[in-house]
């Protein structure tokens, strides 16, 4: 069998599977029936986000439900095998068949890797981004290049970003040298504006922010914030979201593949519906988060000053230009982008 064929073969099985799951929502079949599969799952989000719990947590909770307690997630905080970007690797090699990373981290692997976390400045409503994952290709652009990498990466949900500080920026001036804890394009993007972004694991964002390593970060947005006890050391929260973004699973499909096909069609399932259901859900809660924070944590929320955004706006038409120069599957995914932008009267 060749390379390709066998890439059509994992292509096929991943529809056949959701296509099974949807039409036989009652998964009592011969894999239930003959015992336990339990995979660990290791994740980017430290077990204090809020992700860990109200993502990778419902999504096992579900998954054992479906399958009557036959498929189980040991769920795995970030740096208990991997954390950031070295997730990726231990799924390919199977060291754990299932992780949750950022897109950002997977920039070298896959060409529109970019698209599917979220250019800076384009999109603006969590619906845009889900349609450009989701309908209009991102995703699958993305897993032409993971597939052949022996990994398959289906979005968990979309999620805003915006950046909190713990300094008041009220010029440009302000913006010079700020230290922020960013990741993927987003570094490009802030720092053309004249922050000094670098990347730092969750896990020790808290610590770098109370230590004065960093002058702030984003880890989404309000939620985020919130659950990662932000707030108590930066003060300030900034809008307009700086991107829509998503959050990813990514599973080794060897492991994939060698699943009996009831609970193949239960995980992939449960995933996919999921997506939809949690980025609703998110853009519910960043309204409750934002809203407490304000009421019990003293956050005030800024705008960032116009001198600044017209830097942002800048970068961000640098970076969608540079990203679609990647290859052929990024220039899809650009034009994904500036087709749905046009439309929606952005560009």
């Amino acid at each position: 069998m060749t390379k390709e064929n066998m890439k059509l073969n994992r292509r096929s099985m991943l529809r056949g599977a959701a296509v099974a799951a949807v039409a036989s929502p009652a998964l009592v079949g011969k894999a239930i029936a003959a015992g336990e599969v339990t995979w660990r799952v290791q994740a980017h989000w430290p077990k204090a986000s809020s992700s860990f719990t109200a993502s990778l947590g419902v999504v096992a909770a579900q998954l054992e439900e479906k399958t009557e307690g036959a498929f189980k997630l040991e769920l795995l905080g970030a740096g208990e095998f991997a954390k950031g970007p070295d997730i990726y690797n231990i799924v390919r090699k199977g060291v754990v068949p299932m992780g949750t990373i950022s897109p950002s981290y997977i920039s070298d692997q896959a060409e529109a890797a970019t698209f599917a976390y979220g250019i800076p400045g384009t999109l603006r409503q969590a619906w845009e981004m889900e349609h450009a994952i989701k309908n209009l290709g991102v995703e699958a652009l993305v897993n032409e290049d993971l597939n052949a990498d022996g990994v398959h990466m289906m979005c968990e949900k979309v999620l805003p970003t915006e950046m909190v500080l713990s300094k008041k920026i009220e010029s440009a001036a302000d913006f010079q040298g700020l230290k922020i804890r960013s990741s993927g394009a987003m570094l490009d993007y802030l720092a053309a504006a004249g922050a000094a972004p670098q990347y730092i694991p969750g896990s020790e964002l808290y610590q770098s922010l109370s230590s004065g390593v960093v002058d702030g970060a984003h880890w989404g947005a309000a939620i985020g914030a919130q659950s990662m006890s932000l707030w108590e050391v930066c003060k300030y929260h900034y809008k307009p979201v700086l991107a829509q973004t998503t959050d990813a699973f990514i599973l080794n499909q060897d492991a994939l593949e060698g699943l009996p096909d009831d609970l193949r069609s239960a995980l992939v399932d449960t995933i996919t519906t999921r997506f939809f259901l949690r980025s609703a859900e998110y853009q519910h809660f960043e309204a409750i988060a934002l809203t407490e924070g304000v009421a019990n944590d003293g956050v005030e929320v800024m705008t960032l000053p116009d001198d600044v955004l017209e830097m942002l706006a800048t970068a961000s038409a640098q970076i969608l230009e540079t990203e679609g120069q990647k290859g052929e599957k990024a220039a899809k995914a650009a034009d994904i982008y500036r087709t749905l932008m046009k439309d929606m009267g952005y560009a």
